[in-house]
């Protein structure tokens, strides 16, 4: 981040900040309350329990990169007037901005909507042994539901005058959830043990749900080596894979190339898209179409 940047940050922020106290700590302009979260599709999934009660402000903006993510002066200051942060927990970008933001509103809320999910490990690094946590907690519809449940729990706790309206929506959202678990185990079924490709191995938990195999050409998400890339290839062509999954905006076109010897079906996904449904489809559908 550039010099001149943590200078904005670190004066002019407390001054704005006092400022958005002074019009009510955790409303947004329009007079609602306002809450944040980290990705788009926490952002789907609270809305749909929230309702009109509360302004859901997200930090990462479709198709943004959780990568490279650095946050805007506007995301901080929406943070800091926020009544809650509902993080999702184990991206390292959301660390570094608790730390920031509780520096000027130590009494922040902070909410992990992943608490209580089975963690998957030691698929970011292409070494055996690694620990280092997959993150893309969200890209399972049996994960969904925990994180609605961490959400619904959080809004009852900052909210308890407005519990039923809640509840009432986390109900339907959940039988939602149930039907599109359903439908795409009875789609999958017949294709539990096969592998799919994927650039970067983002859908881990989607994998274990359904029985199916992840082969990442670049676990650490970056240019693979020449020996890497050849070593995913060779796993790829011996387990008959016929899917890869890739991210245009994201992704290097080495995904493509790595194709040719594959000779899979590309598919252009985007798992931070804030139609989460809707993702989620897209990469079942491209199991069930082959």
């Amino acid at each position: 981040m550039p010099k001149f940047k943590y200078i904005l940050i670190y004066t002019i922020l407390p001054a704005l900040w006092a400022l958005s106290f002074l019009y009510g700590c955790g409303s947004s302009v329009e007079g609602k309350p306002v809450i944040t979260v980290s990705i788009q599709p926490q952002k789907y999934l609270l809305e749909k329990i929230a309702g009109d009660k509360w302004d859901v402000k997200c930090l990462l903006s479709n198709g943004a990169n959780p990568e490279s993510y650095d946050p805007s002066l506007t995301h901080l200051l929406n943070l800091e007037n926020s009544t809650a942060y509902f993080r999702i927990g184990n991206i390292p970008f959301e660390s570094a901005i608790i730390t920031k933001v509780t520096k000027n509103k130590p009494n922040l809320k902070i909410i992990d909507s992943s608490t209580g999910i089975a963690l998957i490990t030691g698929t970011h690094s292409g070494h055996a042994g690694d620990l280092e946590i997959d993150p893309h907690t969200w890209t399972s519809v049996k994960n969904a539901k925990k994180i609605a449940s961490n959400m619904y729990n959080g809004l009852v706790e900052i909210d308890p005058s407005n519990k039923d309206t809640y509840t009432k929506n986390f109900k339907k959202l959940l039988q939602s959830l149930d039907s599109l678990d359903n439908s795409i185990k009875e789609r999958l079924d017949t294709h539990r043990g096969e592998a799919f490709i994927v650039w970067h191995p983002s859908l881990s938990y989607f994998a274990r749900d359904y029985g199916l195999r992840q082969i990442s050409l670049s676990p650490e998400g970056k240019e693979a080596s020449i020996t890497m890339m050849q070593t995913a290839i060779d796993q790829a062509k011996e387990a008959g894979a016929k899917v890869l999954f890739f991210q245009k905006d994201v992704d290097s076109r080495q995904a493509t190339v790595a194709n040719e010897q594959i000779g899979a079906t590309l598919v252009n996904i985007n798992p931070l898209n804030y139609n989460w449904e809707e993702e989620i489809t897209v990469i079942a559908d491209a199991f069930s179409q082959q």
